[in-house]
């Protein structure tokens, strides 16, 4: 019986690979994913998958053909693989419900927005920035799936101390900066977010981030207006006959 030959297409990360380390094949920017097959669709329809919330990343993982670690992806990188997931699996046309009208997308017509070297230095995954209000500079980086297991692994923790009111974004902020004025001592960080950063430089840098992070344009104008808004990604995304 002849071998069955695997039909493969390549996707653009945005990030170009620009903060992965050379020897890290993300490195390249392009990686290489299989079609959708029955194989795929029994791990969206995997029930423990769904209790757990990991049928999507299972999904992803199933479809990569390019050797890597699905952990060092960032966000916005992670995206772009969804995105072409989706189309691989069911086409490039998405149909959803919008403020009670039907809505139509050509995923394939999404933008990318890409990394903009000026702000880092390449094959470091560490950004400079300087808190606007306090003059204080630090330097940051883009979380990777790694990272957002760590960090959600320690909001669960926190879950069951501060119950309703778990301290989310300072959280998050404690994982994604890297330094403060020079110093990369973990509790330096912390003690930082928890008692001198200001809101405004909080704010500051939260904006700077969503503005220079590589991700894709997720963005449609609604039938009939000129303002744009998010593409839901609701539960008929992966699973169009729900």
């Amino acid at each position: 019986m002849e071998e069955i030959q695997v039909n493969v297409e390549e996707v653009k990360l945005p990030s170009n690979g620009l903060i992965y380390p050379l020897d890290n094949p993300l490195s390249k920017g392009i990686i290489e994913m299989k079609y959708m097959t029955a194989k795929e669709e029994d791990i969206l329809l995997n029930q423990n998958y769904l209790k757990n919330g990991t049928a999507l990343d299972k999904l992803m993982k199933s479809l990569i053909v390019t050797p890597i670690n699905y952990d060092d992806l960032i966000i916005g990188d992670k995206n772009a693989i969804m995105i072409a997931a989706r189309i691989l699996g069911y086409g490039p046309e998405y149909t959803f419900e919008f403020e009670g009208e039907t809505q139509t997308v050509d995923l394939s017509q999404i933008d990318s927005k890409p990394l903009d070297e000026s702000y880092f230095t390449p094959e470091v995954n560490e950004f400079k920035f300087i808190l606007p209000f306090s003059k204080i500079p630090i330097t940051f980086k883009l979380l990777t799936g790694k990272d957002e297991k760590n960090l959600n692994r320690e909001l669960e923790g926190l879950k069951k101390i501060y119950k309703d009111n778990v301290p989310e974004l300072s959280t998050r902020l404690k994982h994604i900066i890297t330094s403060i004025d020079g110093d990369p001592e973990i509790a330096t960080i912390r003690e930082f977010v928890d008692k001198q950063m200001l809101a405004r430089d909080s704010q500051s840098l939260r904006s700077h981030i969503k503005k220079i992070q590589p991700d894709l344009d997720l963005t449609f104008f609604p039938t009939g207006t000129n303002i744009s808004v998010n593409i839901p990604i609701g539960i008929n995304f992966f699973w169009p006959d729900i």
